[in-house]
């Protein structure tokens, strides 16, 4: 078999791989992209299609989650990807959850200056017909947030690549071996310039031994998707409870935090061991998404717990009320790779002209974009 060669070589089709794919290709590269599976199976389609910036670690982060966005409205306005600008709602029923929002606008300029602001109660409610008013004391509105469908986005992506840069898609095939400058896969060797392997939950079978010094671990979460709303009824800003306040790093060093912490630690020790923090966004078709869990461990038994559904179900009707014909049809389990000592990705180059990306955790679909061009920008 003859050997080819490509001034830069991706390992995985993944929303990573995607995003170093579409940095490469706009400084002029020669791209191809490697994906053992037949087309994108993992975390990169199994999420809400968030691209949630406003949950994002202040600062450096959280300007890269707006680049990102950019990107994804760029491509989105260039191939007819559905990208909607529905922002977001962080809804507080709860005099701590309203001070720890209240602490945040205090803290993040950059998110006041993106026009996040407290509405009241009846303004939240005016948003969104699915937000349960009664109860409600304040909420939180951020205008940055875009929904995409990650089962559509993914290869509309992959299509948008190949199509506007010529970027060279080979699905079906395993990389078998990187020794610059071989890559070595199941459709033979090429010669490669750089390789950037962004191989998310298969984070051991390249490089092992880097993956064994980065402190991975994984993550396994628990989703639902319901039916088609009636009408074409639209959910509107994507919508979270109280809960979503302790899972995100905005919202570290607000003081009231550890109250809250305290408060659901007391009231609600289910949905705390088990991750749980609700959120809810809407597909292209118009089905709803909800989740989700988080349970970490270098190795997670691949089934569902129906208690971890039900909770999520029960603290969701706390703060949104479906309609009827909002009957779950779907369930599945994810699993990605995470840091958990406050690291936003995994950057390592094991030999000269390669680079492992890895560790994004849930923010792949937020992040991806940015963090690839600040990661060519230095390569």
């Amino acid at each position: 078999m003859n050997r080819q060669h490509t001034d830069t070589a991706v390992v995985g089709a993944g929303i990573v791989g995607l995003a170093h794919a579409l940095a490469a290709a706009r400084r002029g590269r020669k791209v191809v992209v490697f994906e053992r599976d037949d087309y994108a199976v993992g975390a990169s389609i199994r999420n809400f299609g968030m691209i949630w910036a406003v949950g994002q670690q202040r600062g450096t982060v959280y300007g890269r989650a707006l680049r990102s966005r950019e990107i994804w409205l760029d491509i989105a306005a260039k191939s007819g990807l559905w990208a909607a600008g529905t922002g977001s709602l962080h809804l507080a029923r709860h005099p701590d959850e309203v001070a720890v929002l209240e602490e945040f606008l205090q803290l993040s300029d950059a998110a006041r200056e993106q026009g996040a602001r407290l509405l009241t109660a009846d303004e939240a409610a005016d948003r969104s017909g699915f937000v349960r008013r009664d109860g409600l004391h304040a909420a939180m509105w951020s205008p940055t947030e875009v929904n995409v469908d990650p089962r559509r986005a993914i290869p509309a992506v992959a299509e948008y690549l190949a199509a506007e840069y010529g970027v060279e898609f080979r699905f079906g095939t395993h990389v078998r071996d990187i020794a610059m400058p071989t890559v070595a896969t199941t459709a033979g060797d090429w010669d490669c310039d750089q390789v950037f392997v962004c191989s998310g939950n298969d984070f051991a079978s390249l490089y092992p031994e880097v993956f064994a010094a980065s402190g991975l671990t994984r993550c396994k979460l628990q989703m639902m998707r319901t039916a088609p709303l009636a009408d074409g009824r639209a959910l509107g800003p994507m919508l979270c409870g109280g809960l979503t306040l302790l899972h995100y790093a905005a919202f570290d060093g607000c003081p009231s935090r550890t109250a809250l912490a305290e408060r659901m630690g007391t009231e609600r020790p289910f949905h705390r061991t088990n991750g749980i923090h609700v959120l809810v966004s809407q597909t292209a078709d118009g089905r709803l998404t909800l989740g989700d869990s988080h349970v970490y461990g270098p190795t997670l038994g691949p089934f569902a717990d129906g208690a971890v559904d039900d909770a999520v179900l029960e603290y969701l009707d706390t703060f949104a009320a479906l309609p009827p014909e909002a009957e779950v049809t779907e369930r599945w389990v994810g699993f990605y790779p995470s840091l958990r000592d406050g690291r936003t990705e995994l950057v390592v180059d094991p030999e000269p002209g390669v680079t492992v990306v890895n560790g994004v955790g849930g923010a792949g679909m937020t992040l991806s974009f940015g963090l690839a061009e600040e990661v060519l920008a230095t390569r």
